[in-house]
């Protein structure tokens, strides 16, 4: 199982809502068959490996100005 730090990831996400929404569509991504960008035991959750990715910077999201 994985643990992640809730602190460290509301640094580099901001809220909870971006969190949720970037995990969620992570997730989806993996699920359609793209690469994963971490190293995880082989029976990991993709939502678990979505936010790890998070976790170490791997991924990140642009905010649209309006």
């Amino acid at each position: 199982m994985i643990s992640f730090q809730m602190e460290e990831l509301m640094q580099k996400v901001g809220s909870r809502y971006k969190l949720t929404i970037l995990a969620s569509r992570r997730t989806l991504e993996l699920n359609e068959g793209k690469e994963k960008l971490v190293d995880t035991p082989p029976n990991t959750k993709l939502a678990s490996i979505a936010i790890k990715e998070i976790e170490e910077g791997k991924i990140s999201y642009k905010s649209k100005e309006a």
